[in-house]
């Protein structure tokens, strides 16, 4: 099996590629304004909605909500999957993929992280059902336009208030604590005390390429601050490499298509 593709090399392919030549190769571009347009290749329409970011090295189409980096646009375009699209843009700028070695196990280990975010997603979308404590999350939600059918879509939830609610519901063993910890869903301080990260927040998951849960941002519902929290870096999840909503953009698009 070949090794896993580090991802340092990832952040370089995405650095070197110009996202406005690369899709310009594929669909004609139009210079509007900082930015570029074009009819949307994901679906049909006749007004120009896709737009494409030369500083921000990204693509958004305001009709059907694809979006994405380079490496987004070669695997919903080409339908070549992760790692081909990588081998690909890579090939477009003379690179060779280096793999490192022993990154199929790496891989097998990050599985109970994968599994703790499931957990910690089906325990948030439980409380936003749960009538002890769903009105304030669902009034909010619905004041800012989103129905149920769109919380559930997007796999919306609700983070309780209290320290320890997800210790107490899934940190059966030392473990699991760990697999929490790991995840940045629980915090550890210097003397030790685990506590959650999120405390009294609507939460958004937030979901790679095949739809895993690999992070989370969440909203408080008042004035506090930080408004926004979101989850750090973690082995599964890297910021500036995951987009909120990329995941239902792609299979949104993948409908359209078919």
């Amino acid at each position: 099996m070949a090794g896993r593709i580090p991802e340092s090399f990832i952040d370089d392919v995405l650095a070197r590629t110009d996202l406005v030549e690369l899709i310009d190769s594929y669909v004609h571009l139009k210079r509007t304004g900082k930015n570029y347009s074009a009819c949307c290749p994901f679906h049909q329409e006749k007004t120009p909605s896709f737009t494409v970011s030369p500083e921000k090295q990204f693509y958004y189409c305001f009709g059907c909500g694809a979006s994405g980096n380079a490496i987004g646009f070669m695997m919903d375009y080409t339908r070549l999957g992760f790692v081909e699209s990588i081998e690909t843009l890579a090939r477009n700028l003379g690179l060779e993929v280096p793999r490192e070695e022993g990154a199929g196990q790496q891989r097998e280990d990050y599985q109970p992280l994968y599994k703790a975010l499931e957990a910690a997603t089906s325990f948030y979308e439980q409380q936003l059902r749960n009538p002890k404590v769903k009105e304030r999350p669902v009034n909010y939600l619905k004041s800012r336009g989103l129905s149920g059918e769109t919380a559930k879509h997007f796999r919306l939830g609700y983070a309780p208030q209290g320290w320890d609610n997800l210790i107490t519901t899934l940190g059966k063993s030392d473990s699991d604590i760990n697999h929490l910890i790991k995840t940045g869903l629980l915090i550890e301080n210097e003397q030790g005390r685990r506590y959650d990260r999120f405390r009294d927040r609507v939460m958004f998951p937030i979901r790679d390429s095949r739809g895993r849960v690999i992070a989370f941002g969440g909203r408080v519902m008042g004035n506090d601050k930080p408004k926004y929290l979101n989850s750090p870096e973690t082995p599964v999840f890297h910021k500036g490499r995951e987009l909120y909503g990329l995941y239902e953009a792609k299979q949104a698009s993948n409908k359209i298509r078919r």
